[in-house]
């Protein structure tokens, strides 16, 4: 791998963060409604950092970090903040954070249309879905539009997996189905898409044996460890992190529903290889983000190290 002076002063590369606060967008009564009950569900009141917020944490940290907003419109009528409020923030702070973006896939072509716009104009480096929350199957066909359009840029597309805490507590866990993110739905995925890089998100209760199969079948597909402490991973999961999935397996926290502090704390207590563990923390996601390439911008060739005077 050809790295460069920037990312070798890198501590980690977070792969799955989230923009939880619009400087643009008005309040939103179902944005409150849900954070309130996310808040319940994990029994305190989570940090709602704006990017520019985030991107200073993560720059003290010497981290890049992955950052998406997620559109539920369709599915929950929460007002989403857009992708290109998320491109243009994660632009002004290029050293700190990776844009990606989140398009509903049940919009079809105008998705598709969208999803292309964002990478020629706004340069977003991936994309992010959520089932559950979206309220799709993975391997609906009407989805596949979007896909196409974010396969032939060559970008990675996150899936969130298993359980999730959007909607719990609230009466029919407001609406959100978990059935539609079985891991095991991405495997059509990565069949029809072969060329679409495709990251499961989060250990994925309670179908984790179904997300290692699905990674150790299909060579484009990926898991990030992200929303659970390393040490409530089950053992199975660990297990094929320290062998058949080692190069396949990335670092995230959920930031700001788990911090990077409190994740690589706790995983710097599990039972992983020492050569393995800075494939996990950011040579994966190096390789997976094409960072040691960027051929469209060149960005990391030009940046210093973190913490040298004028980095960006």
């Amino acid at each position: 791998m050809n790295t460069t002076p920037f990312l070798d002063g890198l501590v980690a590369i977070d792969m799955h963060t989230h923009a939880t606060v619009s400087t643009r967008n008005p309040p939103d009564e179902v944005a409150i409604a849900i954070d309130a009950a996310m808040d319940a569900y994990f029994k305190r009141p989570m940090p709602r950092p704006t990017i520019a917020e985030t991107a200073a944490y993560y720059r003290e940290r010497r981290m890049l970090a992955v950052i998406f907003t997620v559109d539920t419109e369709r599915e929950t009528g929460q007002l989403r903040i857009s992708n290109e409020e998320v491109a243009e923030e994660a632009a002004r702070h290029p050293d700190a954070l990776i844009p990606f973006a989140s398009i509903d896939p049940m919009r079809g072509k105008m998705g598709a249309r969208e999803a292309r716009r964002l990478i020629k104009d706004f340069g977003i480096r991936g994309f992010k879905f959520h089932p559950s929350a979206q309220g799709f199957y993975p391997n609906d066909r009407q989805a596949y539009e979007v896909y196409d359009a974010i396969a032939e840029a060559g970008l990675p597309a996150i899936f969130h997996s298993g359980q999730t805490g959007v909607g719990a507590g609230l009466p029919g866990g407001g609406g959100i189905r978990l059935k539609y993110s079985d891991p095991m739905l991405l495997d059509d995925v990565a069949v029809d898409f072969p060329q679409l890089p495709i990251v499961i998100a989060h250990p994925s209760f309670p179908w984790q044996d179904n997300a290692l199969a699905v990674a150790t079948h299909k060579p484009n597909v990926y898991i990030d460890l992200s929303g659970w402490s390393p040490k409530y991973f089950p053992p199975q999961l660990v297990q094929y992190a320290n062998t058949l999935l080692k190069h396949k397996v990335l670092f995230g926290s959920d930031y700001p529903v788990l911090t990077p502090d409190r994740w690589i704390k706790d995983f710097d207590t599990l039972a992983i290889k020492p050569e393995v563990r800075p494939l996990v923390l950011k040579q994966n996601a190096i390789r997976l983000l094409g960072l040691d390439q960027d051929p469209v911008h060149g960005r990391y060739q030009r940046m210093k190290p973190p913490g040298a005077e004028g980095c960006c």
